[in-house]
């Protein structure tokens, strides 16, 4: 086991390269996020944002490079071995199990935690008090729900997974703007709180109100990081993806 510096980045993906057979996705990416950080990570379609995620979570593996969780390699596990290190994960798309109740899908979340039984039943009613929408809907079908309802129950699964870093792919997209302001009101709760986040995000302006720093992606690669308010007055991330003329 690695002894972990205190100053030692509570994740750390270190120059790495990942290929989709033979399309290079990812090209030397590197980025840190510190325990109880907000870190974003931005950029346009086929950026690699996603994939860099997905690296994380241990769905794709990289060519080059490694990651580490707390100090100890992760880039070679499966992504049940990753979940069970402490991660959780809100996917895009939501991902809910359709035919179960709202209900099942969260306890879902709470798998690993299943001994946990009167804890389980208090972060339950918290994500209900979050997420009101939910409460209403517990014995409803989870496919029956809206995309934003969804989306909720995504949230509210990772968090009763009470994971030391969740992981969160665009959690905006297709969504109402009345949908991703509830969203997101939770997601600054999780912040308050100390939660570590990693954000992948299409949607710019929000993203970088929540984030403590961010990193933009183009093609696979690296182009800008820092501050968040310092990137939310690039001209480049503005320019591109702010809106500014």
């Amino acid at each position: 086991m690695l002894t972990l510096d205190k100053n030692q980045p509570f994740l750390l993906v270190d120059d790495i390269d990942v290929h989709y057979g033979p399309v290079q996705a990812l090209f030397g990416v590197s980025l840190h996020v510190q325990a109880g950080e907000v870190v974003s990570v931005l950029g346009g379609n086929a950026s690699g944002k996603s994939t860099t995620l997905k690296s994380v979570l241990g769905l794709v593996h990289p060519s080059r490079g490694r990651i580490l969780l707390q100090g100890e390699p992760i880039h070679g596990l499966s992504s049940p071995d990753v979940i069970e290190r402490g991660v959780a994960s809100v996917p895009e798309g939501r991902r809910v199990f359709p035919e179960m109740s709202v209900y099942e899908n969260l306890l879902m979340g709470a798998y690993p935690r299943r001994r946990q039984k009167d804890e389980i039943e208090h972060d339950l009613e918290e994500v209900f008090a979050s997420f009101p929408r939910l409460a209403e809907r517990r014995k409803q079908a989870a496919g029956t729900l809206s995309g934003g309802e969804q989306q909720m129950l995504a949230l509210g699964r990772a968090w009763l997974r009470k994971g030391k870093l969740i992981c969160i792919d665009e959690p905006s997209m297709g969504l109402s703007p009345k949908f991703v302001d509830l969203v997101y009101e939770v997601l600054f709760r999780w912040k308050a709180a100390g939660q570590t986040i990693l954000l992948v995000e299409q949607n710019a302006r929000i993203a970088l109100e929540l984030a403590d720093r961010a990193y933009v992606l183009q093609h696979g690669h690296v182009i800008l990081q820092g501050g968040a308010t310092e990137l939310a007055a690039d001209p480049t991330v503005q320019k591109a993806y702010l809106g500014a003329a």
